[in-house]
């Protein structure tokens, strides 16, 4: 989402110079939006040609939390041992309450910031669990959401900063490497104003090739109905299938803003784009992009007006799949079943390998970390062995098990083995591991158990011996 001028810091920017062109990228846009709360609207279908790789509509019980199979909150004032004040300068403390962070009842999230008689803020911060969010090779990835921005406006708007954005895969854990690991804002909103800015930020900071800290932007007026009156539907598509890539960015259909890979050049974008995403809603109050427009929140700021969320959608087209959608099985036990192909995960990413063969790796593996791979084949044969190929920067001092277990990942491993530092991230061992006797189809999950709370090992592959 940000960043406050000057710092290194892990969300979206201040836009210093946006505040010119606004009136100059506004679009005479003719889409109608649709006014008031959504009644339980549904998640759109997948167009011909895309398939769905993640949803959720927000459909539950008045008050209740956000479904935490897809999605975490990030709660205080910054990430552990990142940047403080999120890296933004904003003011407010995230939390994971429901009177900050609820479903509606009526198919919507609600994020709402709220100040204490004291004159502290709260509001609240999702981010998705996956981090493998991009294109597949050759192909198009699709994120959107329908949005009403907390509809508050003039003074008593003063220091909002509602947001649908997104943040490269390896700043999770890290914590420092932003701007190079790269940003996706689709929609961000400040003020009560009724203009959307959507921004690339990538490269160094302050300035660079990607002008930091503002980013490569561009913005539009909400067409029909203002952003705070009504839902509008904010889209990025990240497009691997022409010439040239290019992430494009579109209100309620209307493309108004495009970056493209030869803006900068290739090492800023492939450190930037060569890896998958995670995907965050959240409303700050105050920092760097709100002080661009005259700062907040104060005394005249009305606290309580919510971002309303209909859906969150990941579709994906074309391509070879770097983003598959599950496999639901089929899966040979005996050949290398590549780490990146899981149907479930909780807590990884994946990124480009070094390793012979190349592809993708599965990366940032800690404590309480897990995979799926539905239907993996053992034939009638017993498998006793394991093998995968692993490499490791961890620290000395840290190392953790790699555990198989068959169709819960709670249930007794079959196998197991240590792995320490390998030398590197990328200097990769095969490593062998005896498994007890498994016969039929089954659901495989790798978990990751260690007595730290560091990272310890990514994975590129892994297959089973008799």
């Amino acid at each position: 989402m940000r960043e406050r001028s000057g710092n290194p810091p892990g969300r979206r920017p201040l836009r210093r110079a946006l505040v010119a062109v606004v009136g100059t990228l506004a679009l005479a846009a003719t889409a109608t939006a649709v006014t008031g709360p959504s009644a339980n609207a549904t998640v759109p279908p997948p167009p011909s040609g895309w398939t769905q790789v993640f949803a959720d509509d927000f459909d539950g019980a008045a008050g209740s939390g956000v479904n935490t199979a897809n999605w975490q909150y990030a709660t205080g004032t910054g990430y552990p041992g990142g940047p403080a004040n999120w890296g933004t300068g904003e003011i407010e403390t995230m939390t994971s309450s429901t009177s900050n962070v609820s479903l509606d009842g009526g198919g919507n999230l609600r994020i709402t910031p709220r100040r204490d008689a004291a004159g502290n803020w709260t509001s609240g911060r999702i981010e998705t669990k996956r981090t493998d969010f991009e294109p597949p090779a050759g192909g198009k990835l699709r994120v959107e959401s329908r949005i009403q921005v907390p509809n508050v406006t003039g003074a008593a708007a003063k220091g909002y900063w509602p947001a649908f954005w997104m943040l490269g895969g390896p700043y999770r854990g890290n914590y420092w490497n932003w701007p190079g690991v790269g940003e996706i804002d689709i929609l961000e909103n400040t003020q009560g104003l009724n203009t959307v800015w959507s921004t690339m930020h990538c490269g160094t900071s302050p300035g660079g090739p990607c002008n930091e800290t503002s980013g490569i932007g561009g913005s539009t007026a909400c067409p029909g109905a203002t952003c705070q009156a009504a839902f509008h539907t904010y889209r990025m598509e990240w497009d691997r299938s022409t010439a040239v890539e290019e992430i494009r960015f579109y209100v309620d259909g209307n493309n108004f803003h495009t970056v493209r890979a030869n803006q900068v050049d290739a090492t800023t974008w492939a450190n930037a784009t060569n890896h998958g995403y995670f995907i965050i809603l959240n409303v700050a109050m105050g920092g760097g992009f709100p002080d661009a427009f005259g700062g907040g929140p104060d005394a005249g700021t009305q606290p309580g007006h919510s971002m309303l969320v209909d859906y969150v959608q990941v579709l994906s087209s074309g391509g070879g799949g770097t983003t598959p959608p599950p496999s639901g099985g089929g899966r040979d036990a005996y050949a290398a079943v590549e780490a990146e192909s899981y149907d479930a995960q909780s807590g990884t990413m994946t990124e480009g390998t070094s390793d012979s063969g190349g592809g993708r790796n599965l990366g940032a593996l800690a404590n309480g970390d897990w995979v799926q791979y539905k239907g993996v084949d053992f034939g009638s044969t017993p498998a006793t062995q394991f093998k995968a190929r692993v490499a490791s920067g961890a620290p000395a001092g840290v190392s953790g098990l790699v555990e198989v277990r068959l169709d819960s990942r709670t249930s007794m491993p079959v196998g197991s083995f240590a792995v320490g530092s390998t030398g590197g991230w990328q200097s990769w061992r095969t490593i062998p591991a005896n498994i007890g006797a498994v016969t039929g189809t089954h659901d495989v999950y790798l978990t990751f158990s260690s007595g730290q709370p560091a990272d310890f090992v990514n994975v590129n592959w892994f297959s089973f011996g008799r």
